[in-house]
């Protein structure tokens, strides 16, 4: 159905339920000059009158009858559609498909999702924990959040955070055992602790940088953990040096149970963004998430 043979047939079906071009004119916020001139070119294309008209007032013919008892019931199903798919504008519930990194999910999501399906019972997130850099749009997930250095140009990004410091520390007995390494290259000699990336499987290349220096290196040690938390406990059970992208580690510093060391060497990154492809006709539930998130991130 073409846009003005929808506009011809509700224009038709108003002046027949209502009887009056005056009131169906009211309540199509047209003229009755206009609904008029409309009805006039539905029945020239029809070849049939449809309406009978007399001073006083207006009836469905024989065939306008006909064409109204077809015609009313689908009109009120594609009105009821429209008006349904309009809730998701104005009314913040359904599905929001959420891809973050694990960090991410730990830092942002984890301590918010109560507070957050408190605030909106009706909305359903679904949240897909992954280190790899995921297309978003391609596997439609409605937003991801990650570091500013992994986003595509073309997505809209909200900051999350300040800028990243990277951290390698140490226990105070593993660096009274092993000495302190006071450049990367002698991370060789040392045993560190690795991270495997779950969902590559890929083993993460400690990245180093001083002035125009950049290094990044291959460590190896005894423990290869796909699991932050498990990182940081054998950095402080002394089993070999570990390396953080996050503040997790400042608490054990600050008491005084992990050391910081090459900190002359520890590059910054851009910290955590929520990211989604367009502003344009985003549905309720995702406004509201984004929103949500963006002012509570800090709190």
């Amino acid at each position: 159905m073409r846009g003005t043979e929808f506009t011809e047939l509700s224009a038709f079906a108003a002046v027949a339920s209502h009887g009056s071009f005056a009131r169906a004119a009211a309540q199509l916020r047209v003229s009755p000059a206009a609904l008029s001139q409309t009805i006039r070119k539905l029945e020239e294309r029809l070849g049939v009158r449809l309406l009978n008209r007399t001073t006083r007032s207006v009836a469905p013919s024989e065939a306008g009858a006909r064409l109204l008892a077809r015609l009313g019931p689908v009109l009120g199903e594609l009105h009821a559609a429209v008006a349904d798919v309009e809730t998701f504008r104005d009314r913040p519930s359904g599905v929001v498909r959420i891809n973050a990194v694990r960090l991410a999910a730990i830092r942002y999501l984890g301590p918010l999702l109560s507070r957050f399906s408190e605030q909106y019972p009706d909305i359903v997130l679904d949240v897909v924990i992954e280190d790899a850099l995921t297309d978003i749009v391609a596997e439609r997930f409605d937003v991801g959040i990650r570091l500013g250095e992994r986003l595509a140009k073309d997505m809209v990004a909200v900051k999350l955070s300040g800028a990243l410091t990277t951290m390698v520390v140490a226990s105070p007995k593993y660096l009274a055992r092993y000495g302190t390494p006071k450049s990367p290259h002698e991370l060789h000699r040392h045993r560190c602790i690795n991270l495997r990336y779950h969902a590559t499987g890929n083993i993460y290349r400690w990245e180093f940088e001083r002035g125009k220096k950049n290094v990044e290196i291959a460590v190896e040690g005894p423990l290869i953990l796909d699991d932050w938390d498990l990182v940081l406990r054998a950095a402080l059970d002394g089993i070999g040096i570990a390396y953080f992208i996050d503040d997790r580690v400042l608490r054990p510093i600050e008491r005084g149970k992990l050391v910081r060391i090459l900190e002359p060497w520890s590059p910054t990154f851009p910290g955590f963004y929520i990211y989604y492809p367009s502003r344009r006709h985003a549905p309720a539930a995702l406004r509201a998430f984004i929103d949500f998130i963006r002012d509570h991130a800090a709190s």
